[in-house]
């Protein structure tokens, strides 16, 4: 598990392999990760946007960017967290991802960015 706290928003990330999705001789290797956000503040926060750096080791980048996550666009009072799951696929079996949440403070209506730790995606026979 990787985290980052960014202005009292801690990111936790755990990752897993999905071999029943992925397919290496077609170049399709699968991953789930889990997100965890963590509202450390004093002062409730609404995620509204992420933007997703996603690397594959064969040397291409794709950008991701879009509203909320998952669909929604929730909202995470002082002393709670909101957990998602979602998926990555790559080309190769090894490569990374890192980015951003544009976060809203409702008390005074402003806006402020948290950053995603860079996490690995690595098939397991790699590790070896």
């Amino acid at each position: 598990m990787v985290t980052a706290i960014t202005q009292g928003v801690k990111i936790s990330v755990d990752t897993v392999y999905q071999e029943e999705y992925s397919n290496p001789e077609k170049e399709h290797f699968m991953f789930a990760y889990q997100i965890t956000i963590e509202n450390l503040s004093d002062y409730a926060i609404q995620l509204m946007r992420r933007q997703w750096f996603i690397f594959d080791s064969n040397g291409t980048q794709r950008d991701v960017e879009g509203e909320g996550v998952v669909g929604i666009q929730p909202v995470i009072e002082p002393g709670e967290s909101h957990s998602y799951v979602s998926g990555c696929n790559l080309t190769t079996d090894i490569g990374s991802m890192s980015g951003n949440y544009l976060m809203h403070r409702i008390a005074d209506q402003s806006d402020f960015t948290v950053d995603i730790p860079e996490f690995q995606l690595i098939v397991p026979y790699r590790l070896n």
